[in-house]
């Protein structure tokens, strides 16, 4: 099983948590995230119908990968599955799964949210909001430099 995967195509989180825990009688946690579109967002004028992802093609594999390994030397996880949907998206789509296994819970939701933190601040996707006014780019938000901050790492977001 690939441990991370960009695609257009929606996922089902049963079936990921499933492979990711196939053959692994060590694992007592699974902690997953899935991140949604939501129909509002912060600094954006009028109602959110839309959303638009972009990444650039093996170079947000391999910085996934780098985030994912990160996440192996920090905490005591046994695997761990990243999903990030580009292409256009509506309301309450799927966007992403962070999924992680652990022996222990403690291990599973530290790591879940440090990947998820990474994920928001250091991965190379581009999110456009579609509104009926328009569509506009999404900038690095400040909380999400502080979340990663928590883990001692620096986001080099430019303010």
């Amino acid at each position: 099983m690939p441990r991370v995967s960009i695609q257009t195509h929606d996922f089902d989180v049963s079936t990921e948590l499933a492979a990711l825990r196939a053959g692994q009688g060590q694992v007592g946690a699974v902690c997953c995230f899935v991140g949604t579109v939501r129909d509002h967002a912060q600094g954006v004028t009028g109602q959110v119908q839309a959303m638009e992802l972009e990444h650039y093609p093996g170079m947000t594999e391999a910085s996934i990968e780098a985030m994912i390994d990160e996440a192996h030397r920090r905490f005591d996880i046994l695997g761990a599955h990243v999903i990030h949907r580009v292409g256009v998206l509506q309301t309450l789509d799927q966007i992403v799964l962070v999924a992680v296994t652990s022996k222990h819970r403690g291990q599973s939701f530290q790591a879940c949210e440090f990947l998820m933190d990474y994920l928001k601040t250091q991965a190379p996707f581009w999110k456009k909001e579609i509104t009926p006014e328009g569509a506009q780019w999404v900038d690095a938000r400040v909380s999400d430099d502080e979340a990663l901050a928590r883990w001692g790492i620096a986001s080099g977001n430019a303010a």
